[in-house]
């Protein structure tokens, strides 16, 4: 039978990038003790007030059809929370989406097409490569260097351009490196942007869980990039909602009306009761990210105290995020290598580094969504496991 070209571009990246995490699913399910620190899912509960709001809505009768845009409640929460950064935002810049996921794809399908290339900085997100290639648009890799944080650098941008380069896909705060570029760096990244006319889409879910002495700053909030970029977004990480999926786009009033009727034809329109629950997130404070962030941040020293003048296992700081690098490429093996003898011989599940790009082949990536005595577990175990490797390639041939 005949299959359409799509499934052929991403037959190799789809679940096979978590292969590790889904056998450590099934180890679990099968009695093993696992400790599992694969992917990034908040270990907190959502305020009850959300999940209370989201039942009210359901049972009185928020359960029918939305339209394409999104519900009028989230819209004005929305345009609230934007104008705070930028003058001049309506309700005609946004689309609703399930989820940043979906918005990605969305966003994407309307920018490029097969011959385009997309930007991104790599280490990436381990779907990006995924949504580029549904559109057939190629994925031009800009390498986040390690001695610059892993920082995108607006003369490696330039550096990476071709002719065929029509989008970069930003992310910051960044997954998997904890990256948060500052006010300076964004503008120098869009002048590059600007000056090579390039779009911007900007993946922001992490922007409520940055660390003390860092700050976020977007392209969507300067003037000068308003007509270039599009932010993504949702409340799966800030409110720690990732199951109800909830997102949007926001980006330039012409953009989103051509990209409404792609919305409509994916999807048309989100649940209206989870646009409420989204509605009464976004209007209210509610502490989540707060907890989230302590949490996160003082867990990132728990995992660099353990490995402090270690010459095996180097952890990579981060600035935001739920997530930390480590560089084990010292003990001879690249990351997926250490990464499978890691659930073999101690049943300590990460995620590989070559999930998240060539630059990433080295590190493994540790959620730090569990408690601090289970991380501290793990990190032993993993210093261990190091330490075995290096001793029994260094042990001497005994010949007889």
């Amino acid at each position: 039978m005949r299959y359409a070209s799509i499934t052929d571009r991403l037959a190799h990246l789809g679940s096979g990038r978590w292969a590790l995490h889904l056998t450590a699913r099934r180890m679990k399910a099968e009695g093993e003790e696992i400790i599992e620190l694969t992917i990034g899912e908040p270990d907190v509960a959502p305020d009850t007030a959300l999940l209370d709001e989201a039942a009210r809505a359901m049972y009185a009768g928020r359960t029918r059809y939305s339209n394409g845009r999104g519900e009028p409640a989230v819209l004005t929460a929305l345009v609230e929370k934007y104008s705070k950064r930028r003058k001049g935002v309506t309700e005609k810049n946004f689309l609703c989406f399930p989820g940043t996921q979906t918005a990605l794809y969305g966003v994407m399908t309307g920018l490029v097409e097969s011959g385009d290339g997309v930007l991104v900085g790599d280490p990436l997100y381990a779907t990006y490569e995924g949504v580029i290639a549904s559109t057939g648009a190629h994925m031009i890799p800009v390498p986040l260097r390690p001695e610059k944080k892993f920082h995108l650098q607006a003369e490696d941008l330039e550096r990476a351009i071709t002719p065929e380069a029509r989008v970069l896909l930003l992310n910051t705060p960044h997954n998997p490196t904890g990256a948060v570029l500052t006010k300076a760096e964004i503008a120098a990244i869009g002048e590059v942007c600007r000056s090579r006319d390039l779009w911007i889409i900007s993946d922001e879910v992490y922007e409520q869980l940055i660390f003390d002495g860092t700050e976020f700053a977007s392209p969507f909030d300067l003037p000068e990039l308003a007509e270039r970029t599009i932010a993504v977004s949702s409340i799966s990480k800030s409110h720690a909602t990732p199951g109800f999926r909830s997102g949007w786009a926001a980006g330039p009033e012409e953009f989103c009306e051509r990209l409404l009727p792609v919305s409509e034809t994916m999807l048309f329109g989100v649940q209206p009761f989870i646009s409420d629950m989204t509605a009464l997130a976004l209007s209210r404070h509610f502490d989540t990210a707060d907890v989230m962030r302590q949490n996160y941040a003082r867990r990132a020293a728990i995992v660099e105290k353990a490995f402090a003048g270690s010459n095996l296992v180097k952890p990579m700081p981060p600035e935001g995020g739920m997530f930390i690098l480590l560089d084990v490429t010292a003990t001879g093996l690249n990351g997926e290598e250490f990464a499978w003898e890691l659930l073999r011989e101690e049943k300590v599940a990460v995620m590989p580094g070559t999930s998240f790009g060539d630059q990433a082949a080295g590190f493994l990536r540790i959620s730090l969504t569990v408690p601090e005595d289970v991380l501290e577990t793990a990190m032993k175990r993993i210093g261990e496991l190091a330490g075995r490797i290096v001793a029994h390639k260094e042990a001497p041939l005994h010949i007889r």
